[in-house]
């Protein structure tokens, strides 16, 4: 009966999506317009392929955006390796993530954008690539996409899965739960980033037997080192003997909290840098802006700006180098988490360069993060309060041995989360999606 339901509301939410589809084929053009669309390829959302699918199987990861698309990356490189025979096509949604993950996936991973979930779309997409496996990030819960693809005998897995609080109140809804079940069941194999979520997932009523634990992807970020040929390496040299610390990830709002913070700094340490990565693009020109009216000394990396002696902050306005930028700086505050309504942002990529980790209290799913690391070590990871910012940076400015106690805290507590959580990963889909989908 319950399945009855659930079948009996996908096929009104089918019936209203398929209605929708002219708005949506408008909406993605106004998107276009507006320079939220690829220019050229835009029309892959629309399930249009830009490139010819090689014979043989192929393995379909969709990632909705940057952090997720990162996560999963690991993952392809292991499927790569250990199932040579295999095509992996990679998608993700945002404009912006597209830019960063195509540098980052290897050459021989096909990437396209992912089409939206109108039928039309969605069954186009599937016909063309025909993939054997389907291996979902984090929060994709499309229902379009998953009964489809589980009507053709594709199986789905939902890796590094998580449920906002909001989505959770969503799903749970009694006139939309009996939907949420029936997806879920589909699914081969789910693996939670937390026994939280775990519980949430079962509340949902997605089959026990599918649900398995590995750890979070976002720990298998990978190390990395200052690249020669990007300027970076000359900025640490400049920044050498100079007081810096990172606020990345900003929203907007938070940048209010940041230029209180650094006054109040500056007045302290005049030699002082402050380093800022907005989120989004957007917010990193009302920031300069911000800076300019109050006399505030900005350099810019879009322009390759040089650092003089006068210069008191640095606005990175370029995507994809932030895990690089974690190198420059021996303390960072990750944004995101400052202000209600925010949900934190990944801490991981700062612990694993070495960076004093401090954050706010508005994390949503990356307080299991948060836990995780203080549970290992206290040190590790520094939750403030936007009042209490800069007494915190204060103290680790002119405490050398507390700056280098955190900093050896969220780099041995990122290091011991993060060993074997790819190749945990990597058997649970072996053994649930590939040896019955894509059998050797």
């Amino acid at each position: 009966m319950a399945r009855g339901k659930g079948e009996l509301i996908y096929k009104i939410y089918r019936a209203f999506s398929y209605g929708l589809s002219p708005m949506i084929n408008l909406h993605l053009r106004w998107r276009k317009f507006r320079g939220l669309e690829h220019p050229k390829r835009w029309t892959e959302r629309l399930g249009r392929p830009s490139l010819p699918r090689p014979a043989g199987p192929l393995v379909w990861f969709h990632a909705v955006s940057l952090g997720e698309g990162m996560a999963a990356i690991p993952v392809i490189k292991c499927c790569l390796t250990r199932r040579p025979d295999v095509t992996v096509l990679m998608t993700s949604t945002t404009l912006s993530a597209f830019e960063v993950i195509k540098k980052e996936l290897p050459a021989n991973v096909i990437y396209q954008f992912a089409p939206v979930d109108a039928p039309a779309a969605v069954e186009a997409f599937l016909g063309y690539w025909k993939p054997n496996a389907i291996i979902l990030i984090e929060s994709e819960l499309w229902p379009n996409l998953i009964i489809s693809a589980a009507k053709d005998g594709i199986a789905l897995a939902l890796l590094n899965a998580r449920i906002s609080a909001k989505s959770f109140r969503y799903w749970s809804l009694p006139v939309v739960l009996p939907l949420a079940a029936f997806m879920l069941s589909k699914f081969s194999l789910i693996v939670p980033l937390s026994n939280q979520q775990a519980i949430q997932f079962q509340l949902l009523q997605a089959p026990p037997l599918v649900i398995n634990f590995s750890g979070d992807l976002k720990y298998a970020v990978e190390d990395t080192t200052l690249a020669g040929d990007n300027g970076l390496e000359e900025l640490q040299e400049q920044l050498k003997h100079r007081k810096v610390w990172m606020a990345s990830s900003l929203h907007r709002g938070e940048d209010k909290i940041l230029l209180r913070v650094h006054k109040a700094l500056k007045e302290i340490y005049p030699d002082m840098l402050t380093i800022i990565v907005p989120r989004h693009l957007e917010v990193g020109q009302e920031i300069v802006l911000e800076l300019q009216r109050k006399g505030i000394s900005v350099a810019l990396r879009s322009r390759s700006d040089k650092l003089s002696l006068g210069t008191e902050t640095y606005v990175v306005d370029t995507l994809g180098e932030l895990r690089e930028l974690y190198r420059l700086t021996p303390i960072a505050v990750i944004g995101g988490s400052f202000l209600p309504g925010l949900a934190g942002h990944n801490i991981s990529e700062a612990a694993v360069a070495g960076c004093a980790v401090l954050t706010g209290h508005y994390l949503g799913h990356f307080n299991h993060m948060v836990q995780e690391m203080q549970r290992l070590n206290p040190s590790s990871v520094l939750q403030v309060s936007g009042d209490m910012l800069v007494e915190a940076l204060i103290e680790l400015f002119s405490d050398a041995k507390l700056l280098e106690t955190r900093r050896a805290a969220a780099k041995q507590a990122y290091h011991a989360l993060s060993i074997g959580v790819v190749e945990n990963m990597w058997r649970l889909v072996q053994f649930h999606i590939l040896d019955k989908s894509v059998p050797m």
